[in-house]
């Protein structure tokens, strides 16, 4: 067994999460199945005192979070969140820009101004990262991907959370850019992808689909990788159902929840 720990992703769930009682059942649900932590996304409002009861009463540890990027400029509110759940990753769920979208010049700024943000709250003892859809591997005017301009004017206190699907999805190689950001991976996102008879693609749960998941955990294994979040946006299973498939398949890889 390796000691990457598989959690969920609950933005897997957010459509069944938007109470602090539905919350209290999904994180009772995802114990029940196996997982022992999870990344807090995708959640309805509620209090951090009520969630981290629920975090104790079902055994979740909060291994990572997603939180939008005016939390994270507002420093000690987003510190003082992420040190009440006990937790030191959290990560920004994407940049969308609206307007001229593949000016290089704009993603630069972007990369420069989040060093800026993530290191104020490194000195804090939060590390905080960037996931990636798959609008990053679209090339800019200069011929570049916004991935690539942002991994090359990111400093090292930022780490990548690379999304398997989102990757291929792009036209990328998920191993490629784990092995690119080695080091700098310590939550990787994973959903496996599927094709339908007209050639459409869909998400679907870990191993059901096309992608090498040797190949990604062997490389996960290599760059340091130490937990492995499920995640599915949508599909054609039932969320519940699809993270308990997801962690089956996880452990018969060889992976521990």
């Amino acid at each position: 067994m390796s000691n990457i720990q598989v959690g969920a992703q609950m933005y897997t769930l957010h459509e069944h999460l938007k109470t602090p009682e539905e919350i209290k059942i999904g994180f009772e649900k995802i114990a029940a199945m196996g997982y022992k932590c999870a990344q807090v996304s995708g959640l309805g409002p509620i209090d951090n005192v009520d969630l981290i009861k629920i975090l104790k009463d079902t055994g979740i540890c909060c291994a990572a979070t997603h939180v939008p990027l005016d939390m994270m400029k507002d420093t000690q509110r987003c510190v003082d969140h992420h040190h009440e759940l006990g937790c030191k990753y959290t990560a920004l769920g994407g940049f969308f820009p609206q307007e001229n979208q593949y000016d290089p010049q704009l993603w630069i700024d972007f990369a420069k101004e989040y060093n800026d943000i993530v290191a104020k709250l490194a000195e804090h003892g939060l590390t905080s990262g960037y996931h990636n859809h798959s609008h990053e591997w679209i090339r800019c005017t200069n011929g570049k991907t916004p991935i690539e301009l942002i991994h090359e004017n990111s400093n090292e206190n930022v780490w990548f959370e690379i999304d398997t699907y989102w990757v291929q999805h792009g036209g990328g190689d998920p191993c490629q850019w784990l092995e690119k950001v080695s080091g700098r991976a310590p939550v990787l996102h994973c959903k496996d992808m599927g094709i339908n008879a007209d050639r459409t693609q869909f998400m679907c749960e870990v191993g059901d689909g096309n992608l090498n998941w040797e190949r990604i955990i062997e490389t996960t294994k290599k760059i340091g990788t130490q937990y492995v979040m499920v995640e599915r946006d949508s599909g054609k299973l039932d969320a519940f159902d699809s993270l308990e498939i997801s962690l089956k398949n996880l452990i018969a890889m060889g992976l521990n929840p």
